[in-house]
């Protein structure tokens, strides 16, 4: 009997990535019909296939895939998912691993009191796909040490989340070769009942002041994943570019890139021509799939961190440098692969054809905002795109999308970190061209997807729920403001709203209003539509560089239009819930650290004009208080109810006011009102104002002088 050869090692790798745990040289040699003679050459197969990392040891004499964890396993709870269950990672996970899994932990049986973040729990697992697992808890062991985050000062650390109040001692010998200043990481040791509770420094993460500081702060306090591993970052170095064949040549086309003059990465370009009857566009965006391939290293780290997070003074990215920075950079004057949109549009903005396709592209320039605004032209199609910018604009227009006037901050650092300024970012006109740009690619993307019977990750935004309508229709009929009844609401209705109160004193408070009556988007791969842009199928296909979404929407394009061999797998596919959620939850964490950044930023520079006095407008409205937000540089802070003259104030929640019964005062959503800044605490990123109205000439006289 002739003996079957041995598998090769991609064939090995693949067996034991699908195997539902770890696998010995008997489960290998049963399905590759190996004899027993052959097992000193599977031995040694197998010590290449584990020294070039593609398997780990499990147990005794079993392998198992590189991160694959054994099924019963020690995990700690650190949050839920958007259903309120929990969600726990694996204890003494090493970043040489690769990505930290993710696992689901199942309810608990009947009776159990709730799983809580910081529980560690011997737990069975059960592979739920690549990088995740569902979790039951087999037994609790107890509660993990808390970890802190503070600034060590005179033997005590001083707690940079707001939530916690008071400082900890660190006694002799505990501090962990900390210095005065310094931000460190603690975790509590056993207390005693009076006095500060002890810690122990266990990670110093360096000066606080330091550049740099405040955004490795929020990292920490976010939980934002920030180490890229070893195995990910090799991968990235040993990218190189893409070869012209198979691809549409680009490369005589002047596509310009148009960006932040901060900006580093360039993943998207642009281009148009005057066409019959109308224009025709180009947006061609870097081949991250080339690159990025579904169960790399470099693809579990990326659907981990979902996005990449930006900061006053540094990214952290999605992607390597290498490549995000490197060979997805559509640098000028350098050859780089790229999936493109060729969309045609009439002179009115409503496309009449699209095509996709994967190219090779040279950009002839890099512009930014400020320079395209200004004329800058040294491609010779600022006419076009202008042109070209203006039909799509129509087209909005028409459809009724709705536009909030939601200014931006934007923190200059000098360079050793400190704050210059915060000042509003500018909108420009150059910004809007590229928004139209890029929605009517992603639009296309999503069509196409369509059209193919691919899966597609939708991006989601739906109306506002009933009872935010509710609330909203009741607010606006106190200024003769009317919405359609029941789900007949359309974004065009809020838009007409918006241009009734346009230029009045109402203005602010209605603009607030409507945007706190929005759903927020996400990412689900049923489609509901985006009610903000009136959009009934939207996608996002324009970076792939800083959002999971954008590449695996490029995969399923390459995959349906038969591209190439890195398209969309089934496995990913049968992911796009998890994933969707999953993604989701990475950008709001984003979006919060990034505020959070900038409103510490803002407390550093505020705190040295305490005792100031700022035009400001009321942002919110509590039954604690109220928050204003300073009209120069955005600057948010709290009205402490007791700061308020002397009165019984009642909450008016249909208007967002709170009403004094003796006073007459009322403070309403929007409303102007002058703000004296009296505390800053820039290591929480905390302001508290007092507000001028209702306090007595003579004494507000007095705080302008101070």
């Amino acid at each position: 009997m002739t003996e079957r050869p041995l598998p090769s090692k991609e064939e090995l790798r693949r067996f034991i990535e699908a195997a539902p745990g770890k696998v010995g040289k008997t489960e290998i040699s049963r399905h590759f019909g190996l004899s027993s003679d052959q097992r000193p050459a599977l031995r040694a197969l197998l010590r290449d296939v584990l020294a070039e990392g593609g398997a780990m040891p499990a147990g005794r004499r079993g392998l198992a895939a590189p991160g694959r964890l054994p099924e019963m396993a020690v995990v700690e709870v650190f949050g839920t998912d958007p259903d309120g269950d929990p969600l726990a990672r694996p204890l003494g996970w090493k970043p040489e691993q690769g990505a930290m899994p993710l696992i689901y932990m199942r309810p608990e049986r009947a009776g159990q009191p709730a799983l809580a973040p910081g529980e560690r729990v011997l737990a069975r697992l059960k592979p739920a796909g690549r990088g995740r697992y569902d979790g039951s808890t087999v037994k609790r062991i107890g509660s993990a040490p808390g970890r802190l985050l503070g600034i060590f000062e005179d033997g005590r650390i001083k707690p940079v989340d707001r939530r916690h109040r008071s400082d900890w001692e660190v006694p002799p010998g505990a501090e962990g070769g900390a210095e005065h200043g310094e931000l460190v990481l603690a975790e509590p040791l056993p207390g005693r009942p009076l006095g500060l509770r002890p810690a122990r420094i266990v990670e110093r993460l360096g000066r606080m002041g330091e550049p740099r500081s405040v955004s490795l702060l929020c990292i920490h306090v976010h939980g934002i994943p920030h180490a890229m591993p070893d195995r990910a970052l090799a991968e990235a170095e040993a990218a190189r570019g893409v070869a012209p064949e198979g691809r549409q040549d680009l490369r005589a086309i002047p596509l310009v890139t148009i960006d932040g003059e901060d900006a580093r990465d360039f993943d998207d370009a642009v281009w148009a021509e005057p066409a019959e009857g109308g224009w025709r566009l180009l947006v061609a965006i870097a081949d991250v799939a080339h690159y990025v391939r579904s169960g790399s290293a470099l693809d579990r780290e990326a659907w981990l961190r979902g996005n990449s997070v930006y900061f006053p003074d540094r990214v952290v990215p999605m992607l390597p440098e290498a490549l995000s920075n490197g060979w997805c950079s559509l640098k000028p004057g350098e050859e780089r692969g790229c999936l493109f949109a060729e969309v045609s549009i009439d002179a009115a903005g409503t496309k009449t054809s699209h095509r996709f396709g994967r190219g090779i592209m040279r950009s002839a320039a890099r512009l930014t905002y400020e320079g395209f605004e200004a004329g800058e032209d040294p491609a010779g199609t600022r006419e076009a795109l202008l042109g070209a910018y203006a039909a799509l604009q129509s087209a909005r227009d028409r459809r009724g999308t709705l536009d909030l006037d939601l200014p931006e901050r934007r923190v200059v650092l000098d360079q050793a970190g400190g704050v210059l300024s915060v000042e509003p970012r500018a909108r420009l006109t150059a910004h809007r061209l590229i928004e139209e740009f890029m929605v009517a690619a992603n639009v296309c993307a999503a069509e196409e997807l369509e059209r193919l019977g691919q899966p597609c990750l939708y991006r989601i935004h739906d109306r506002p729920s009933d009872e935010k309508l509710e609330g909203l229709r009741t607010f606006l009929a106190s200024f003769d403001i009317a919405l359609p009844p029941g789900d007949r609401v359309r974004p065009g209705d809020f838009a007409a709203v918006l241009e009734r109160v346009r230029g009045t004193p109402e203005e602010r408070l209605v603009n607030e209003t409507l945007l706190r009556s929005q759903s927020q988007a996400a990412y689900a791969p049923d489609n509901n539509g985006h009610f903000g842009l009136a959009l009934p199928r939207y996608a996002h296909f324009t970076s792939p560089i800083r959002r999971y979404a954008d590449l695996l929407v490029h995969r399923a394009l390459i995959r349906g239009l038969r591209l190439g061999p890195d398209g969309l797998t089934e496995e990913e596919a049968g992911r796009f819930v998890e994933t969707g959620e999953h993604i989701t939850a990475t950008e709001r964490r984003a979006a919060t650290a990034e505020r959070d950044a900038v409103e510490r930023y803002l407390a550093a520079y505020m705190a040295h004009r305490i005792g100031d006095v700022f035009p400001a407008h009321i942002s919110g409205v509590t039954r604690f208080g109220l928050f204003v937000t300073v009209e120069a540089n955005g600057a948010t802070g709290i009205v402490p109810l007791a700061s308020l003259p002397d009165d019984r104030w009642l909450q008016d929640l249909p208007r967002h006011a709170l009403a004094g019964q003796r006073t007459g005062l009322r403070f309403a959503l929007g409303q102007a009102v002058e703000a004296r800044l009296a505390e800053a605490a820039p290591r929480t990123g905390g302001l508290v104002f007092h507000l001028m109205q209702g306090v007595p000439a003579s004494r507000s006289a007095g705080r302008r002088r101070r």
